[in-house]
C-alpha cells in the first residue's frame, strides 16, 4: 500500500483544491459578468458560468445525456485509478504515473460536481429527470485573449476566444500536455548492457 500513497496524495490534493475554489467561488459570487473579478488586468479573470455539459460546453442531446454523461465519467475514473495501480505495480516512470495522478484527481472533481452539486447545490438544470447525477460543473477562470463580434463573413454573432474552465480542467490538461511532450522520456525503452566476456587470467613464465 505504501507504493501507492504519493500518487492517492496528488489525487486528493487536486480534488481538495478543486473542491475549495468552486465552492468559495459558489457561496461568495454573482454568477455571469456582474460578479466577475479582474485577477490580472482584463485578460486574466475570475467568472462565475455553469457548465452543463462536457468540455467547451458540448453536450448530448437527450432527456438522458447528463446521467449518460456522469455515469461516463465515474467509469472512466474507475479504470483511470486501475491503470494507475497496473503502472505503479509495474514500476513505470514515476513522471508518467504522477501525471495520470493528475488527470485522475482532475477527472474526480468534476465527477463531483456532476453527481453531487444538483443535489447540495441545488444546480441541476430546470426539468432534470432527478438532481442526483445531474449537477453542473462549476467553471470559474477565465483568461479573456479576446471576445467580441465575429463579422458576418465569418458567421457572425458574440464570441469568446478561450472558454472558461476550473481548477480538475487544468489538472487534466496539465497531465495531457506534460505526457505528450515528455513521451519520450516517460516511455523510453532502456538500452540492454553489453554482455562482458570472462576475462582469463594466465601465469607469467
Amino acid at each position: 500500500m505504501k507504493k501507492y500513497i504519493p500518487y492517492i496524495l496528488i489525487v486528493f490534493i487536486v480534488i481538495f483544491i478543486d473542491q475549495a475554489s468552486k465552492l468559495c467561488v459558489h457561496f461568495n459570487m454573482e454568477m455571469g459578468s456582474n460578479g466577475q473579478i479582474k485577477v490580472f488586468g482584463n485578460w486574466f479573470k475570475i467568472h462565475y458560468i455553469l457548465n452543463p455539459g462536457m468540455a467547451f460546453g458540448l453536450r448530448i442531446d437527450s432527456p438522458y445525456g447528463k446521467l449518460i454523461l456522469t455515469l461516463f465519467r465515474i467509469l472512466a475514473t474507475i479504470l483511470i485509478a486501475y491503470y494507475i495501480k497496473t503502472l505503479v505495480d509495474g514500476k513505470k516512470h514515476k513522471g508518467f504515473i504522477v501525471c495520470m495522478a493528475l488527470i485522475l484527481g482532475g477527472a474526480l472533481g468534476n465527477v463531483v460536481d456532476s453527481t453531487f452539486y444538483g443535489v447540495f447545490l441545488n444546480n441541476a438544470p430546470a426539468g432534470s429527470i432527478t438532481p442526483w447525477f445531474h449537477g453542473q460543473v462549476i467553471d470559474m477562470i477565465y483568461v479573456d485573449i479576446w471576445e467580441g463580434h465575429l463579422p458576418s463573413w465569418l458567421g457572425g454573432g458574440y464570441y469568446s476566444f478561450w472558454p472558461i474552465f476550473n481548477i480538475a480542467d487544468s489538472s487534466i490538461f496539465i497531465g495531457v500536455m506534460t505526457i505528450i511532450f515528455r513521451n519520450e522520456a516517460f516511455f523510453r525503452t532502456p538500452k540492454p548492457e553489453p554482455e562482458t566476456l570472462p576475462t582469463e587470467v594466465g601465469e607469467v613464465g
